[in-house]
């Protein structure tokens, strides 16, 4: 049965902005699917017909490069996913995994842009939207570079207590592997971080659950890099 959006409680503020014909017409032109941690919801360079809206749970992006695949950013529901193909070209500029199992829902593409034309309130905040996110990328990638391992680990951490999992006790999401390729160091360099904030008190690591205890140390260190 699908789920009515005008009473889905997973909208984005967004989605809150729209009229019952348009909420409708979502209703009428979208697919749900429950997907498992590891099952792909967008694959990089396949033809695209729809928008993904990620309902619950967390994923990643990732982006193939010349030599290995580079994840970009943890996305955590609820979120648009795949936009630049509704703006650009039909074909997907990059991949999403499932990191969690996740619920999405597939969005006819040809009935979102439509509805983009329709309702200037909801076209405004996806496009706010799509700015904050390129901001953030910008800083990200200036303190990928200029920003040493700690920093950068500090930065990972503080990202999933503050923005993904709002709380300072979560388990880790990715394996140390993929924390690695998310801040552009080695798994080795991540592991002997990671042991250093726990031996300093920063954090407490039991397996792949941390908790932060001094989370103004962590803030110290991801601000002086």
């Amino acid at each position: 049965m699908q789920t009515n959006c005008k009473t889905c409680p997973f909208k984005t503020k967004a989605t809150s902005m729209l009229c019952d014909c348009s909420l409708e017409s979502l209703t009428n032109n979208h697919l749900e699917l429950k997907l498992k941690k590891g099952d792909s919801i967008i694959k990089q360079g396949m033809y695209s017909t729809n928008v993904v809206f990620l309902r619950t749970g967390l994923a990643k992006i990732h982006l193939a490069g010349p030599y290995t695949e580079q994840i970009v950013k943890m996305v955590n529901a609820p979120s648009y996913l795949g936009l630049p193909t509704t703006f650009g070209s039909k074909i997907n500029q990059y991949s999403v995994t499932a990191v969690s199992d996740v619920e999405v829902c597939f969005i006819d593409l040809e009935v979102f842009q439509t509805i983009l034309d329709e309702n200037k309130e909801f076209t405004r905040e996806i496009i706010q939207e799509f700015c904050k996110n390129e901001l953030e990328y910008f800083h990200r990638c200036a303190n990928r570079t200029q920003k040493l391992i700690r920093g950068n680990m500090a930065d990972a951490l503080l990202e999933f207590a503050d923005n993904i999992f709002k709380t300072d006790t979560f388990i880790l999401p990715l394996s140390q592997a993929e924390l690695a390729n998310l801040i552009d160091t080695s798994r080795e360099s991540v592991s002997r971080v990671l042991s250093e904030f726990d031996k300093d008190g920063i954090v407490r690591i039991n397996g792949k659950s941390i908790e932060i205890l001094n989370k103004k140390s962590l803030q110290l260190i991801s601000q002086n890099g």
